[in-house]
């Protein structure tokens, strides 16, 4: 059986679920876009192919084999897009929570189920249908977990908005000793660089206690004050509108003092690095056209 532990984001990771982009099927129509940064390159002819994803992935891959972490991969389903494994659950303490995710995505969850036989069924919740809540909007912070949601009255009209209300407060109630703290988001259905898609997108801690953050994804300057006076602005990284439209903030911890990051990301990888960090540079520029990154494609299941 799997013990499931995760407490935070940058403990040793000892088994991870990491998406796949075999078999990822065609360019998605204008219809099909979830996000408006897919949207943004299929309208342009610039949506990535499976070949390159597929190489990034598999990048992504050796740097956990070479630190020794367990890794599980979706079953494949044919023509169906698998990459991002965050968005379909995760796990708090010792709990797996399946994520209420986009109904046509379902079939993703079946994907790994040989993962969730091995998982104590008691251990294992599924929210009732009115709760919506993806794993990109989920961060833990030893006591604390942090959820991205978007409180607008028009939360219904924006497929950019992933996580209710609703799923903040099923969120509370799982876990009462836990300090659970909201952030409201900047939504947009059509411009990418003013759409915070998750809380990963505008927000993730590095190491023991510093942070990445884009302080223009929050609509609630509190919200952003709150991260500020948590972490201190000595240790936030802070990023600008084009660093978060490419996801500086979607890094992966493996550790506490090792970090997977897009290769391309020079100022952030520069800062990790004078901060004492190890940075794991990777290719992962086209999976990021698809409002996605190194977070996103991860569902870490143990931790120490």
């Amino acid at each position: 059986m799997l013990e499931l532990n995760v407490k935070n984001e940058t403990s040793r990771l000892r088994a991870v679920v990491l998406g796949s982009a075999l078999n990822n099927g065609p360019t998605p129509t204008v219809e099909e876009a979830y996000d408006p940064k897919s949207l943004e390159h299929i309208l342009a002819g610039t949506y990535p192919k499976e070949e390159d994803m597929v190489k990034e992935m598999e990048a992504f891959n050796q740097v956990f084999q070479k630190y020794n972490v367990k890794v599980f991969r979706p079953e494949m389903i044919e023509n169906y897009n698998q990459i991002f494994t965050r968005d379909i659950g995760f796990v708090i303490d010792d709990v797996f929570v399946k994520a209420n995710i986009l109904p046509d995505r379902n079939r993703e969850l079946d994907a790994i189920q040989y993962v969730l036989d091995q998982i104590n069924p008691n251990k294992i919740v599924r929210p009732p249908e009115e709760v919506h809540i993806e794993g990109g909007d989920v961060m833990l912070w030893n006591d604390y977990i942090f959820i991205g949601t978007y409180k607008g009255s028009d939360y219904k009209d924006y497929i950019t908005a992933r996580t209710n209300m609703a799923g903040v407060n099923y969120i509370k109630n799982l876990f009462p000793n836990k300090i659970v703290k909201e952030f409201d988001l900047v939504k947009s259905k059509l411009e990418a660089r003013d759409n915070a898609l998750h809380l990963d997108c505008c927000f993730q801690p590095v190491g023991k206690n510093k942070g990445i953050i884009y302080k223009s994804g929050f609509r609630e300057e509190r919200d952003y004050v709150f991260l500020l006076k948590l972490f201190g602005r000595e240790n936030l990284f802070h990023i600008n509108r084009d660093e978060m439209y490419h996801m500086n903030s979607n890094v992966f911890s493996i550790d506490e003092d090792v970090v997977v990051s897009e290769k391309n990301f020079t100022r952030l990888n520069t800062w990790l690095r004078d901060n004492g960090f190890t940075v794991e540079e990777i290719p992962y520029a086209e999976i990021a056209k698809q409002e996605g990154l190194l977070r996103c494609s991860t569902l870490p299941l143990i931790r120490d």
